[in-house]
């Protein structure tokens, strides 16, 4: 018989909740059936037209102290036609690997906090000293504009007194566990680059072009440079900026110098860096490259989404008690992507990002997306102790 913790699973990977139209309606009508099926208070909120946040609630015996967030998002990423089977097939094949858009990124998460409380109900451990929300959010995958973003802002979210909150991580590919204390942040980057046009037989001098070259060595360098800091100091890519020109449009006909071209650039800049240094350095990259070029931020923070990690802190001294209780190893470190959690962070808020999956490739985004059964049924083991830990912290 089917352990009722993978049916779930692949219940839940079976719905369609793909961007840029995600079925946030099924996602809600199985995660209300579930915490029916588990005896827990729910509801949603709505945020947009169609649009839900799903909250599950277990009130604390103290419930004026600062609640816990167990947080997961139910859209996931565009999927192509070349899977091995289906992506929204919820396939397990004989060696207990459950493929599905969403086993890693990040359904699983979900049913894993699900699924680590019906364990704890049934050991008869029904309430804890502090009130936990089980959150599922609804576009994540596109910038949580109907999300995290705007609900962290809002009455509804206040109401949750949330003191701290577990957000994703991602999979190890050997035995250690990543835990995610901050995260990288974002600066999408539009420039506009104007010059000379002209008939496509002459030398034109002053083009667009000219300054766009001028633009890109510049850009290059400076990837460079951050690639060989990496290198050199055995550092990861969390702990250096990457910079990747990622669109460049111009020009109308292959016979006429464009007037116009725009850049877009993808900066994800470690909380390690002097932002205002790269700022200063954006600014020059555009003097640099010469008159007419100018540049918006598209998406912009100077915040650095860091919480503490060291024991003074007591949720990340209970959060290390349950791993070391599972006798757990485990990396803290900074994140790469970009995650919900920086919402929460900047509310003032201490968060981590966990996914407990080891020995698991990374297929984040990527075709085959799967998870092994066995570390599935073992990430629900630990996040029983570590519930137990975060939501007994004092006062």
């Amino acid at each position: 018989m089917e352990n009722i913790a993978v049916t779930r699973l692949i219940d839940y990977l079976k719905i369609n909740s793909e961007q840029p139209h995600p079925n946030y309606t099924e996602c809600r009508d199985f995660l209300f059936n579930y915490a029916d099926e588990l005896g827990m208070m729910r509801r949603s909120v709505e945020t947009a037209p169609g649009v839900f946040f799903v909250i599950m609630t277990i009130i604390g015996f103290l419930p004026d102290l600062p609640s816990i967030m167990l947080y997961s998002h139910m859209d996931t990423v565009l999927t192509s036609n070349d899977w091995t089977h289906p992506p929204y097939s919820g396939y397990k094949d004989e060696n207990g690997t459950i493929y599905g858009r969403g086993a890693q990124d990040m359904k699983s998460l979900g049913i894993q906090h699900m699924e680590a409380f019906r364990n704890l109900f049934e050991q008869g451990i029904k309430q804890w000293k502090r009130t936990i929300h089980i959150v599922f959010a609804p576009d994540e995958e596109t910038g949580s504009m109907n999300g995290m973003q705007g609900f962290v802002k809002s009455e509804e979210f206040k109401k949750l007194n949330i003191g701290f909150s577990l957000d994703e991580g991602g999979p190890s590919q050997n035995d250690i566990y990543n835990v995610y204390y901050g995260e990288k942040v974002t600066w999408f980057v539009n420039v506009t680059i104007t010059g000379s046009p002209g008939h496509g037989s002459q030398f034109i001098k002053n083009t667009a072009l000219e300054k766009l070259e001028r633009l890109l060595y510049n850009t290059r360098n400076f990837r460079n440079e951050q690639e060989t800091l990496m290198n050199k100091n055995n550092l990861t890519l969390a702990d250096v900026t990457t910079l990747n020109v990622n669109i460049i449009n111009g020009g109308v006909l292959v016979n006429i110098v464009p007037e116009k071209i725009h850049v877009s650039i993808d900066m994800r800049l470690t909380p390690n860096q002097d932002f205002g240094e790269v700022r200063s350095r954006l600014d020059k990259w555009m003097k640099d490259a010469g008159e007419g070029v100018s540049y918006q931020f598209v998406q912009y923070s100077d915040f650095k989404p860091v919480s503490p990690s060291t024991r003074d802190n007591p949720f990340w001294a209970a959060f290390e008690d349950g791993m070391k209780e599972m006798n757990c190893k485990f990396n803290k470190g900074i994140m790469a992507a970009s995650t919900d959690a920086r919402f929460v962070r900047e509310a003032g808020i201490p968060a981590l990002g966990f996914t407990p999956m080891v020995n698991t490739p990374f297929l984040l985004h990527d075709k085959d997306e799967c998870l092994s059964e066995k570390e599935f049924l073992k990430g629900i083991k630990i996040y029983e102790a570590v519930i137990n830990k975060l939501a007994n912290v004092d006062g």
